[in-house]
């Protein structure tokens, strides 16, 4: 059983990934049994408490500020999940394989709105959602279609969470909601984990998580694991 943020990092690190949501109602794997609205009586952990020791939601930033083996994102059937270092090139060659964010792009996987936001974001090393859309210019009517690319973005594994940052006013008053900071993969994992991606076959990467899928879930679903393996 998790009760705490150091137990759950040491399960996250011998899972190698879990989608981030209480339950596992995707099928695959989920550390937490229980969903945020849901309390068992034999159970430390309560969402959406705070405790930086309890609260699973407080932990997506745990990780990212304090670790460099786990990163946090929207990976798994558009949702959050996490991933941890030495399973990011397994992940890494299944989805993206050997192709640039340009080829995927020529190729017609990569929307326009997605390259835009790529861009600004490569070009700024790292930059939080509300800078993101302040230098594209984001109206209220492209917040469909700049909600889309942005997930697109991750789950293509060509962006990541790497922390959050708090909104300032003109008098520089913090305000508001936190707003998630987003990096290129490139830099939130450094080139190790790519090179190591680079000399996996996309077949061989894809045998290898379902592998792990299926110690961690025997019951998994082929269509489950091919969608939760791909994104």
């Amino acid at each position: 059983m998790i009760k705490d943020y150091n137990d759950f990092c040491n399960e996250l690190l011998k899972a190698g990934f879990s989608v981030a949501s209480g339950g596992n109602d995707e099928g695959i794997f989920g550390l937490f049994p229980y969903g945020w609205n849901e309390e068992p009586p034999d159970s430390p952990i309560r969402w959406h408490t705070g405790d930086p020791e309890t609260d699973p939601w407080e932990w997506r930033m745990r990780v990212l500020n304090e670790r460099d083996d786990i990163s946090y994102s929207k990976v798994f059937f558009r949702k959050a999940g996490y991933i941890t270092k030495e399973w990011y090139p397994y992940f890494l060659a299944a989805r993206r394989g050997d192709r640039t964010f340009e080829e995927a792009y020529e190729d017609g996987t990569i929307s326009h709105f997605a390259k835009r936001i790529y861009g600004v974001v490569s070009e700024h090393e790292s930059l939080p959602l509300h800078g993101i859309k302040e230098l594209l210019g984001v109206s209220r009517d492209d917040k469909s279609q700049f909600d889309r690319a942005l997930t697109e973005l991750q789950m293509k594994l060509y962006l990541a969470i790497c922390g959050s940052q708090q909104k300032m006013s003109k008098k520089g008053r913090e305000y508001g909601m936190a707003s998630s900071i987003f990096c290129t993969t490139e830099c939130f994992w450094g080139e190790e984990v790519f090179e190591k991606a680079a000399g996996l076959i996309p077949e061989q990467a894809t045998r290898q998580i379902t592998e792990q899928i299926l110690k961690l879930n025997p019951m998994a679903k082929e269509k489950k694991i091919v969608k939760f393996i791909s994104g």
